[in-house]
């Protein structure tokens, strides 16, 4: 299985928008809210974040390592 690699919050928040159908609910300093109505996941606005971080996200979010590798 291929490593996920090193990316801001930011751009995992656009690949999650733009091809997961997440959207954006709310705001509360650093951290982002999205939802897809079956799930609420938040987003650290970091610059880097961590694997592990990462990877509890993606599994919140119901998305396969491979399907989100590809919009990377």
């Amino acid at each position: 299985m291929p490593k996920l690699p090193r990316i801001s919050g930011n751009d995992l928040i656009k690949v999650l928008t733009k091809h997961f159908s997440f959207r954006t609910l709310r705001q509360k300093g650093s951290h982002i809210t999205l939802t897809n109505d079956k799930a609420f996941i938040t987003v650290p606005l970091h610059p880097e974040l961590d694997i592990g971080t990462l990877n509890a996200i993606l599994k919140d979010a119901d998305v396969r390592r491979d399907e989100f590798l590809k919009y990377v």
